[in-house]
């Protein structure tokens, strides 16, 4: 089931934050993240998206202290606090949070299950009168640019956590990662460098039933197989030369949780057995030790090579390919999703003038076909690095435009593009029959395009779920698939 938002609980736990997280998720349907120091919660906020954060208010002010930063870090989220009965704050205090709204303890579960629903239905309200507002303004050189294919240039994206989408290749990706993240399958992430393979991991984990416990990241390219084997399997103080002291080793460290393999394609032939032994028997040896010890980690390996070649070179063990890829997932280049880029474009905006304090009040038409026209070797790594250095280049209260723009990106030549609108030829001899049948292949064409999935294509054509069935059955529409 999907759920209907994030909330974030920063507290120092007990039954009743205990209550309202279970009424929060079984009676509201809510993802709860529950963390207890503002270091656990700015780690969650980095990897899983996060809508609304509830801040206990300890004797030190670190939840407030901690919204205050939030206003700052992340401002769509909606901030809610915590206090004692009796404790009182004054509006100099609380100001620079601008806290949405305040409960007091002992908590009332479904009062905070109501605060909940309050604030993400108002964050909603704001968001869509944002947008609204947005499509009204005229960006500097949009006058000399057009939507393609009557397309809008602020097309709604969809997200997984971090994952900012609107293709369909990255909508069959993510639905994929999600089903995967039920398991506890290895899970293999191919794809060109810069493409968010560590991004799509972190997604995981928080889809999963270990979103709990720890996420452990290793890059493992570049490293020698006895400081690798310390990193990940711990090591016995006087085990080698600089061994000063005893180390747990990640695997044992994010026992119950994830451990996230980078650049796994590096790894020596030597390693691959250990790593093979540990995926089989879930067993532990710490370098210098005589003792095994077992733990419980799901493992998520990422390679920017493709691993079956590899194996079909002979420079990879096959039994070590087939274990790790429990599930395999491969994420496209940017280039061969061209459709994201607007969408990465204007998210990346919004952040990075959020971090720098500047307001844009857009991306220019303009600026986004010549974005959409370019390869970008670098993937959305280097969609980012260019959005950034556009930020900083913008004065406030200007629209992103293409004089911000690198002169490889400005001058590369538009990607050509192929109207569907004109291969299509009404049917019918009234103008009632070429408008049903227009209305019909518009129709077929969002529900294909979304796999009929008739949430998504109601959502995309701006038709409730049941006026959608409805149009569907006068058709005499059928899934292909």
């Amino acid at each position: 089931m999907e759920t209907l938002g994030t909330v974030l609980i920063v507290a120092r736990g007990g039954p009743h934050w205990s209550a309202a997280g279970e009424v929060l998720s079984e009676e509201y349907g809510y993802r709860v993240l529950v963390v207890r120091s503002a270091e656990d919660a700015a780690s969650a906020l980095s990897d899983a998206h996060i809508d609304l954060v509830l801040a206990e208010h300890g004797p030190n002010a670190e939840g407030l202290t901690f919204l205050a930063n939030l206003r700052v870090s992340h401002p769509d989220i909606v901030r809610v606090l915590a206090l004692e009965a009796k404790t009182e704050l004054t509006q100099q205090a609380i100001s620079p949070a601008a806290i949405y709204q305040f409960v007091r303890k002992p908590l009332d579960a479904k009062q905070i299950g109501l605060v909940v629903e309050r604030g993400l239905e108002s964050r909603e309200l704001s968001r869509r009168h944002r947008m609204l507002s947005r499509e009204f303004k005229i960006p500097g050189d949009s006058v000399r640019a057009h939507p393609r294919n009557g397309a809008s240039l602020h097309v709604e994206s969809q997200r997984f956590e971090k994952l900012v989408y609107v293709s369909e290749k990255l909508s069959e990706l993510c639905d994929l990662a999600r089903k995967a993240a039920r398991t506890e399958l290895p899970i293999l992430i191919q794809g060109e460098t810069g493409t968010g393979k560590e991004l799509l991991a972190r997604a995981i984990h928080y889809n999963s039933a270990r979103k709990t416990s720890p996420l452990m990241i290793q890059n493992c390219g570049g490293m020698s197989d006895e400081l690798l084997h310390s990193e990940l399997f711990g090591h016995k103080r006087g085990a080698f030369t600089g061994a000063i002291s005893d180390r747990l080793g990640l695997f044992r460290a994010g026992d119950g949780g994830t451990v996230f393999l980078d650049e796994i394609s590096e790894v020596s032939p030597s390693f691959q057995v250990s790593l093979l032994r540990f995926l089989q028997e879930g067993e532990v040896k710490p370098l210098g030790s005589d003792k095994t010890q077992t733990c419980n980690v799901r493992i998520i390996a990422a390679s920017n090579r493709p691993l079956r070649s590899l194996v079909a070179a002979g420079n990879y063990r096959q039994d070590l390919y087939f274990r790790l890829k429990g599930f395999e997932l491969e994420v496209p280049p940017l280039r061969e999703r061209p459709a994201d880029i607007p969408a990465l474009a204007e998210f990346f905006a919004a952040k990075h003038a959020d971090a720098m304090g500047r307001k844009i009040l857009g991306i220019s038409a303009g600026t986004l076909e010549k974005l959409t026209a370019f390869d970008f070797p670098g993937n959305v790594r280097e969609l980012e690095n260019e959005i950034r250095r556009m930020v900083s280049l913008a004065e406030d209260g200007e629209y992103l435009t293409t004089k911000y723009m690198s002169p490889s990106i400005f001058t590369a030549p538009l990607r050509p593009r192929l109207s569907t609108a004109l291969a299509f030829v009404p049917q019918g001899a009234t103008l009632k029959d070429k408008v049903e049948s227009l209305e019909k292949q518009i129709l077929n064409e969002a529900l294909t395009r979304h796999r009929w999935n008739q949430s998504r294509a109601a959502n995309e054509l701006g038709l409730s779920r049941v006026g959608l069935a409805n149009k569907i059955k006068r058709y005499g529409l059928a899934d292909a698939g």
